[in-house]
């Protein structure tokens, strides 16, 4: 009995339109899939804040050391949005004690948003990355239980930031806040813009008062 003849094989052609079509599909899972992660941004806490006052809150980086008067970054960025701007910075401080005083200077004033630059003296000193994170988070719940939005100013220093720059990045995951990635953006650097190795000075913080008023410009 002779056999059946073998199936003529399956043109190339053929054969490989099948291998585009699949890497097309995959293409578009993988496409959708980045678009979706980039998209899902965190949810912003009291994106509609109540409350009355806009307080920067912080250390010498809020109070303007090494600028001249009216050049601090929170008077820059009264300017740049046309409202009043409280000034609650003080030279020197950590996370631990501006906790000691969030009430007076800052609840106190029925804050609508809050801008915090904390964190840099925590890093100067030695405290240990999760006692100095513990405090500012904190600082950023209680401020978003009296239903104001909280704008946290990150530091992110090359070399020899022991891992502060990531620890924001996820405290504005954790609790929804407005990140400033790294208040020193584009001052790294520059000499024209700073006062000392630390401190900008009047130029350094109106280009700090632009990264918060861009942060903030959804939300006033």
């Amino acid at each position: 009995m002779s056999r059946p003849p073998s199936p003529a094989p399956r043109p190339a052609a053929v054969r490989g339109g099948r291998v585009v079509h699949v890497l097309i599909a995959l293409v578009a899972v993988a496409t959708i899939l980045v678009l979706k992660h980039l998209l899902s941004a965190p949810e912003v806490t009291n994106s509609r804040p109540r409350g009355e006052t806009i307080v920067c809150f912080g250390d010498s980086l809020t109070a303007g050391t090494g600028a001249g008067p009216g050049e601090s970054y929170p008077e820059h960025l009264a300017r740049l949005i046309g409202r009043p701007v409280i000034n609650a910075g003080r030279p020197g401080d950590t996370t631990a004690s501006a906790r000691e005083r969030l009430e007076a200077d800052v609840l106190a004033h029925a804050p609508r948003i809050v801008c915090i630059t904390l964190g840099g003296n925590d890093l100067k000193n030695g405290v240990e990355r999760a006692e100095a994170f513990a405090n500012l988070e904190a600082i950023v719940r209680a401020i978003q239980a009296r239903g104001a939005l909280v704008a946290i100013g990150g530091i992110d220093v090359p070399l020899f930031g022991r891992g502060y720059g990531d620890a924001y990045r996820d405290l504005a995951r954790r609790t929804g806040c407005v990140l400033v990635a790294d208040v020193y953006e584009g001052i790294w650097g520059r000499p024209d813009l700073k006062s000392d190795a630390i401190h900008p000075n009047g130029a350094g913080y109106a280009r700090m008062a632009q990264h918060f008023r861009r942060a903030l410009e959804p939300y006033l």
